[in-house]
């Protein structure tokens, strides 16, 4: 079923409502009271030629050419009119019923018009210039209320967009992304000089301290786990007591070299950390084989499934924690970009240079779309106007114009008739 007043089919969804049946009966209101004009004028016209006939003298001629002038006018009027929607008396005249036949070249010249008058480059650069929207925007954005209402909105669009996305489908694109990149960037330099840097610094002192303290503490407690794997590892061949005492004297050396390193900052084992440090710090930045394992382990690692799973299952958090700062209007998220908002309102307010660059990308934007869409803009136009019913789009187009379009009728009329009485007056004048 097709709603009422809607046209079957077509672009546009043409619709004649009941504000265009309304504005419709203001229409005929009006064509009465022009018909009625015309016909007062002709009634007038009868009489002044029947007093003329008559044998009266002096005014029935004057008022008979105004009254016959009127008529004329009144119907030269009615035929504009009426040709604009339908033939007049239905006679098949040419160039008449205009907008039913000539709708479809109508729509395109509309468009045309649209197309060259509305969206040329210039005309686009200089509205938009003359609207000075960078001073206007910054001077809205800077009021509080202005910055909470875009804040609220953005915090919407971010909810949405996140409940829309797929998780599987992001934590695919983040993993895959991660791990394209991670391969891409040859990692052995820049750890290098990080490395380099630490060093150089002396931050790793504190590690190497951690390392020692942790030794001692661990020898101390476990000296006797020590003690038996030496003896453990003895030969058969030799004494039980032997073996005891080789395990004492390693576990006693073992615990005093771990003690001095603890506390001897210039301990020899410690320069040769330095030492080693460095050297391997200078090799991942300039030792092609030391460089190409690092690479080999990285990808090893990257390529481990709970690596993945890692970087895949990190979007979950991410997601969460992005949602529910959006949600709180007190999170930091949102008063951070009320802040931004806010700041950037009074700056755009105030600056001169950073409204000329705001507008400017305006401009440029706009001027792109409208030349390089130019042509399906205006086809919008005609095709939508193509699609419509022609004969409803005549009354419709009637219902909205065509009451003041009556007046010209009336006003035809009134201005034939004082034309005829100027014309028979001025006859008259020279002929007598």
């Amino acid at each position: 079923m097709t709603a009422p007043g809607r046209v079957p089919g077509g672009l546009g969804g043409f619709a004649y409502t009941a504000a265009d049946e309304e504005k419709r009966r203001g229409v005929r209101r009006m064509k009465t009271t022009a018909t009625a004009l015309l016909l007062l004028v002709a009634l007038v016209y009868v009489l002044a030629t029947w007093a003329k006939n008559a044998g009266v003298g002096g005014w029935p001629g004057y008022v008979a050419a105004a009254a016959e002038a009127g008529m004329v006018g009144a119907l030269a009027d009615w035929f504009a009119v009426t040709a604009l929607f339908r033939r007049p008396l239905g006679l098949p005249i040419p160039h008449t019923a205009i907008i039913p036949t000539k709708k479809d070249q109508l729509g395109a010249s509309l468009g045309s018009f649209v197309g060259e008058n509305f969206l040329s480059g210039d005309v686009v650069r200089d509205r938009i210039h003359a609207l000075g929207v960078g001073a206007r925007l910054g001077t809205w954005l800077a009021e509080p209320a202005h910055a909470d209402r875009v804040t609220a909105e953005l915090a919407t669009a971010l909810r949405g967009a996140l409940t829309v996305l797929r998780d599987s489908d992001v934590q695919a694109v983040v993993g895959e992304a991660i791990t394209r990149r991670a391969d891409a960037a040859e990692v052995g330099p820049g750890i290098g000089k990080m490395l380099e840097k630490v060093v150089s610094d002396g931050g790793h002192r504190k590690v190497v301290d951690l390392v020692c303290t942790r030794a001692h503490d661990w020898l101390v407690l476990h000296g006797d786990s020590v003690m038996d794997a030496v003896q453990g590892g003895a030969p058969g061949w030799t004494p039980r007591f032997v073996d005891k005492r080789i395990g004492e004297r390693v576990y006693k050396e073992l615990l005093r070299f771990v003690t001095e390193m603890r506390d001897m900052p210039g301990h020899p084992a410690r320069g040769s950390i330095d030492r080693f440090l460095t050297d391997f710090a200078a090799d991942l930045q300039t030792d092609t084989e030391t460089r190409a394992r690092v690479e080999r382990l990285k990808s090893e690692i990257l390529g481990r499934g709970e690596v993945q799973d890692v970087i895949a299952s990190a979007w979950a958090g991410v997601r969460t924690m992005i949602i529910t700062a959006a949600e709180d209007e007190r999170s930091e998220l949102r008063l951070r970009a009320r802040a931004s908002l806010i700041s950037l309102g009074r700056r755009l307010a105030t600056d001169e240079r950073l409204q000329a660059k705001l507008e400017g990308w305006l401009e440029d934007a706009a001027v792109y779309v409208v030349t390089t869409y130019r042509t399906e803009i205006t086809s919008l136009i005609s095709d939508t106007v193509a699609g419509w019913d022609a004969d409803q789009t005549s009354r419709k187009i009637e219902a909205n114009i065509g009451r003041d379009l009556q007046f010209i009728r009336i006003n035809g009329t009134v201005v034939g008739a004082l034309a005829g009485l100027a014309i028979y007056t001025v006859s008259h004048a020279l002929g007598g």
